[in-house]
This record gives structure tokens, C-alpha cells and sequence, in this order.
């Protein structure tokens, strides 16, 4: 009974699973979710699927009794045209809304079999140690919780043999006590690579709400993927108009700001995190950068090339820039950048997001090379 409730359970997971595939992009866009997201997990709406129940009625008769035509009213339901007593009768179906726990190490793996992402290879030497209890031999003892079955039974088999009581006609096996085996394990240290992202984003008044929502939701998407990829990860928080400065996950996307912009201000910021708390030989390094991609001056924007190839392209995995596009930005800096780099840069990705069904193909583009 209990395995087939497991299969059960297992099979409407597997059920579900399928489902977000299917409608990813339309839950990728859900901002609903985060309202919804504890520390381990996300609790998912899924409006799709209907539950069925079983309804029971008062009627007393049984199948085909009594006088009646086809169409005719079942007895002790009422007069379906004429108005009852409750909730007013409607013509749509009614909503089946239900909710289900996803971890976010689920959501990695759906987002990376469907995005077809390639695991990431770690470049820094940083890592932390984590315990790892293995079940590698076997033990004469050990608690009973440990008792390993098949091997107990192995042994007892091979010494009713051995001294003649086993019987072929009528197989007993009884352990006694030096047939009791256990399963022992090894503890082993593991060292995981560590990351660390560090958001940049422009809050200018040109960077409405509509364009932060659409960052708040791309970010959580590469923090559960790069949280899937490294054990430790780590993440700072940088936002600037005309200057920067490094603020709380809340703050980053609660700020307004109506002044101008100088996205150097951002780099200069995040080069001196760098410099200061996160060592390129030790660390895996994701600077993301979001913008409309206006820039006060051509003169800034030469100032920020020039720290990408004297200094920042040098320490990181990869650096994102993602353009978030708005009636009131030129976006004149995703093609400065595309003219210097190109659309193929090894370590810098640029990405284009008009919109939140463009978030999903952003996704891919910023983690789609396994840097």
C-alpha cells in the first residue's frame, strides 16, 4: 500500500513536472511566485489541473427507477429554471486552483532540461568543505536501523549449509546472532566550488517598474540556476543613476532615483568589490549588469570599455549586460557594446529584453555558454 502510494505520489510529480515545462515561459513570468518562496522552496499555482471529487446527491432511487422522460429534473434536485436558494447558478466552469511545493533545486533542473543549459565549469580555486556520510562495506555490527537485510540472510544460509541443518524441501532460515550483518559508512570531506553575482542595476528615471520587474524575476531565474551549479554562491547588490552605491536584495529593487546616469560609476563599484572581498583565483566571478541603456556621455561610455578589457574581463567567469528596453531609453549602450565586443564574446553576453516574454531566451543567453 505504501509503495503504491509512492508511486502515486511520484507519478503526479512527475505530472506536474511536466506541466511547468510546458508553460515555463508563462511561469517564468509569474511574479506571483515570489511572494510564494520560502528559503528551500517555491509554492506554485497550477490552475490547469483539475482535481476530480466525487459529488453526491439526496436522491434515494436507484439507477433507471420511477416514471420519466430524458431531460426530466432528478428527483429532490429542484427545478433547474427556476431560481433556488444559495449561490446564483452560473454558466463557466468553476476553478480548480491548486498549489504545489517545488524546491529550487527542482526549478534548476526544469529550467536547465528545457533551456538545454550546459553544466557550468568552475574556473576558481575557493571552495568550502561539506560532510558526506557514504554506505561503502559491510559490518558484523550496528544498529538495528542499519541491519542489512539480504546479507544477514546470506549468512545465515551459508551456515545452516555449512553445518548441515538447511533443508531444500522445507527452507527455513533463522539468523542467530553472529549472522546479523549491518551496513557501515565512511565519512568523506567534499569541496565545493564557490560563486559569487554581483547585480548592477540602473535606477535613473527612465527604469520604471515595468523594467525592474522584469530584472527582480530574471534574477531570481539565475540565482536558482547558479545556486544548482556551486554550493556556496553568493550575492551583491549594486545601483546607481549618476553615482553608485552597494545596497540590501530590497533596497535593489525598491529604489527610484530621477537623476541622471553614469554606468561607470556601477563598474568602478563592482571592480572594487572585487578587488577587495573576492579574489579571481579563488572566487567564480558574475557581474550582471541592467540598463536601458542610456549613458550620460560617449566619453562614460569609453570609461566603462576601458574597465572592461583593463581590469573586469580579466577577474570574471563571464560579464552580462541585459537591456531592458523602455519608451524613455535610447539604448545606445547594448550597441556601443556590440560594436567593441560583438555578439559573440567569449566573456562578455549581451541581451536584448523588450519585454517579459523576452526573459526567457535572456536566460539562455546569459547562461547558455557553461561559463
Amino acid at each position: 500500500m505504501i509503495d503504491g502510494s509512492r508511486r502515486d505520489h511520484a507519478r503526479f510529480r512527475q505530472i506536474i513536472r511536466g506541466k511547468i515545462k510546458q508553460d515555463l515561459k508563462k511561469y517564468i513570468q509569474h511574479s506571483e511566485m515570489f511572494g510564494r518562496k520560502g528559503k528551500d522552496v517555491v509554492t506554485i499555482p497550477m490552475p490547469q489541473i483539475d482535481i476530480p471529487r466525487f459529488r453526491f446527491g439526496s436522491n434515494q432511487g436507484g439507477v433507471g427507477q420511477g416514471d420519466g422522460q430524458p431531460g426530466d429534473p432528478v428527483p429532490g434536485q429542484g427545478d433547474p429554471n427556476q431560481p433556488g436558494e444559495g449561490q446564483q447558478a452560473g454558466k463557466d466552469p468553476g476553478e480548480h486552483d491548486l498549489e504545489v511545493e517545488f524546491t529550487l533545486e527542482e526549478l534548476a533542473e526544469i529550467l536547465g532540461e528545457e533551456l538545454e543549459l550546459p553544466n557550468i565549469e568552475p574556473r576558481g580555486q575557493k571552495t568550502l568543505k561539506s560532510r558526506v556520510d557514504k554506505y561503502t562495506s559491510i559490518a558484523s555490527q550496528g544498529p538495528n536501523s542499519l541491519r542489512h537485510f539480504k546479507r544477514t540472510f546470506k549468512e545465515a544460509l551459508k551456515r545452516q549449509i555449512a553445518t548441515g541443518t538447511y533443508n531444500p524441501d522445507k527452507p527455513v532460515i533463522i539468523p542467530i546472532k553472529k549472522d546479523l550483518r549491518y551496513r557501515s559508512w565512511k565519512s568523506d570531506v567534499k569541496h565545493e566550488n564557490s560563486a559569487v553575482i554581483i547585480y548592477m542595476m540602473d535606477v535613473s528615471g527612465s527604469m520604471g517598474d515595468e523594467q525592474k520587474e522584469i530584472v527582480r524575476t530574471e534574477t531570481f531565474w539565475i540565482n536558482t540556476w547558479l545556486k544548482s551549479q556551486y554550493k556556496g554562491v553568493e550575492a551583491r547588490y549594486i545601483i546607481h543613476d549618476a553615482t553608485a552605491k552597494e545596497v540590501d536584495e530590497d533596497t535593489f529593487f525598491r529604489t527610484r532615483e530621477s537623476g541622471g546616469t553614469l554606468i561607470s560609476s556601477a563598474y568602478k563599484l563592482c571592480e572594487h568589490i572585487i578587488n577587495q572581498d573576492y579574489p579571481p583565483d579563488d572566487w567564480n566571478i558574475y557581474p550582471f549588469h541592467f540598463s536601458d541603456g542610456d549613458n550620460w556621455s560617449t566619453e562614460d561610455t569609453k570609461i566603462c570599455i576601458d574597465l572592461l578589457k583593463s581590469s573586469l574581463l580579466s577577474k570574471v567567469n563571464n560579464f552580462c549586460y541585459g537591456q531592458v528596453d523602455s519608451r524613455y531609453g535610447s539604448g545606445q549602450f547594448y550597441k556601443d557594446l556590440t560594436e567593441v565586443f560583438g555578439q559573440e564574446s567569449e566573456l562578455v553576453t549581451l541581451s536584448r529584453i523588450e519585454n517579459k516574454d523576452g526573459i526567457l531566451q535572456s536566460i539562455k543567453d546569459f547562461l547558455g555558454k557553461g561559463k
